[in-house]
């Protein structure tokens, strides 16, 4: 759940940052060696890490499957249902972070920041908090035990695999573009 959610971190850190080489930068896949060497290689790194957050996703709700569901027992309803409140717990908890931070960096960090804060993001905290609040629930309605276990270990074993790739590739990718400049 952890890797889940700072992937999708990343993605909209990423989103942002290309936002702005764009729009303030002019900084494009066609204008220089650096932009097209920065978008490819940011931008795969970005999809890589898209496919995990979707694979992470897909196992989380795999979870969810009680043992002996082939009885007809609706649980790919209700594990939609949580992987929906989840994604909307993640989205607004991002938005709400990512617009503190925005509005302290714009403010500095004091009250005027707090008091903004609490005047423009306060729906979107409140629909975090009752999204988490809410996934307790669901995850605590359990009916008995669930059909993921031993069996399932070559998959959760390929996607920690996968991980620990997509993170190596990125500090070699973050070394290249962000701290080569610096030697």
């Amino acid at each position: 759940m952890n890797l889940w959610f700072f992937g999708l971190i990343f993605l909209g850190c990423q989103v942002f940052e290309f936002n702005h080489f764009v729009s303030e930068k002019h900084l494009t896949l066609s204008s220089s060696i650096f932009g097209s060497t920065f978008y490819t290689l940011t931008g795969t790194h970005g999809c890589h890490v898209a496919i995990g957050v979707l694979w992470l996703a897909l196992m989380y709700i795999r979870t969810f499957k009680p043992a002996g569901a082939d009885d007809g027992r609706p649980w790919i309803a209700k594990s939609i249902l949580h992987m929906i409140v989840f994604a909307v717990a993640t989205v607004a908890s991002m938005y709400s972070f990512l617009e503190f931070v925005h509005l302290c960096l714009a403010h500095g960090f004091g009250g005027e920041a707090i008091g903004d804060f609490f005047h423009e993001s306060l729906i979107p905290a409140a629909v975090a908090v009752v999204a988490l609040f809410t996934l307790v629930f669901l995850g605590r309605s359990s009916s008995g035990p669930v059909d993921f276990g031993e069996a399932n270990a070559i998959d959760v074993e390929g996607a920690g695999l996968y991980w620990h790739f997509v993170d190596i590739v990125w500090i070699v990718i973050f070394t290249a573009v962000y701290l080569l400049e610096y030697l």
